[in-house]
């Protein structure tokens, strides 16, 4: 394969995944990206799905409720700041700034700052007041739930903007290993069950049917957007089956300080997350500029 110089009236015919191929650097990573995601369609293998909790703050929001929609992926596995985010967005909007901005004086308008996102504070404290009644509901019906269970639950109250919605319509699990960590979600979770101290979430739970997708699945993929717990979680699950047969990380995290979010499909081989003939790719790339691309290529070729 030859590096071919990029014509622009090309890009407009509906090749992005052609051109990109023999751009070379990170556009031929890409595009390897949509070609290992379009062979683990193709052999049926059982997708998961992980993203961090800043990509549902972005415009990638709408991508990842598209891809639950069309019930393009098996599994989610997510943080508890998705949750805060996509509940939120269904009934405010957030704000496009810089990341220069000053957040003492952020912080005294009542703003949050992710990179350049604002988000109002207010945001988060309409979350909280919903949350108690939709808490005391679960309740009422069982005293103990899994986080995947719970999620589902609040899928159905959420509307068709969200991911949790159309997950929950679809039957797609969403697994949530830390779904305590959240400002808002999680924190609630705490002050409920303060007051209802038979309320418990079984973080446990959720691991049987998780290991079992692996165990039970001929083929398994992954495609992976940002690092940490939620990319972990997914290769971690995996070991169970002698690993992943496909997985496409996209993320800018580094490889030299030893982190899991930084760590490369080659490491993970060494622990048996990812097969040794497994087909993988690390896309070293801002999600919100290679995702929507990667996308587009799928759709391009029939996949969307």
């Amino acid at each position: 394969m030859n590096v071919k110089d990029l014509k622009a009236d090309e890009l407009e015919k509906g090749k992005l995944y052609e051109r990109f191929l023999h751009n070379g650097f990170q556009a031929t990573e890409m595009a390897r990206s949509v070609k290992i995601i379009e062979d683990m369609k193709k052999d049926n293998a059982f997708v998961y799905f992980g993203f961090t909790a800043n990509l549902v703050a972005s415009g990638l929001r709408g991508l990842i409720k598209e891809l639950c929609e069309k019930k393009f992926v098996n599994a989610i596995v997510t943080t508890s700041g998705s949750i805060d985010h996509d509940i939120i967005r269904t009934f405010q909007e957030y704000e496009i700034a810089s990341f220069n901005e000053d957040d003492r004086e952020l912080f005294e308008k009542g703003y949050n700052r992710i990179g350049n996102v604002l988000v109002k504070s207010e945001g988060f404290a309409k979350l909280e007041e919903k949350m108690t009644p939709f808490l005391k509901k679960c309740l009422a019906e069982k005293k103990i739930w899994s986080p995947s269970e719970l999620l589902k639950k609040l899928g159905t109250t959420l509307d068709e903007s969200s991911f949790l919605y159309w997950a929950a319509k679809n039957n797609i699990p969403v697994y949530c290993p830390g779904i305590t960590d959240g400002a808002a979600f999680g924190l609630q979770l705490h002050f409920f069950k303060e007051e209802n101290p038979d309320f418990v979430i079984d973080v446990t739970a959720d691991l049987k049917p998780l290991l079992d997708s692996a165990l039970n699945a001929e083929k398994t993929g992954a495609i992976i957007l940002g690092g940490g717990i939620s990319k972990h979680h997914i290769i971690g699950s995996n070991i169970v089956r002698e690993g992943l047969d496909y997985a496409a990380y996209i993320s800018t995290a580094q490889e030299f300080d030893g982190s899991l979010s930084g760590a490369r499909p080659k490491e993970a081989k060494s622990w048996g997350k990812l097969k040794s003939e497994s087909k993988s790719v690390h896309v070293n790339c801002d999600a919100t500029i290679a995702f929507p691309i990667i996308y587009h290529s799928l759709k391009e070729r029939g996949l969307l």
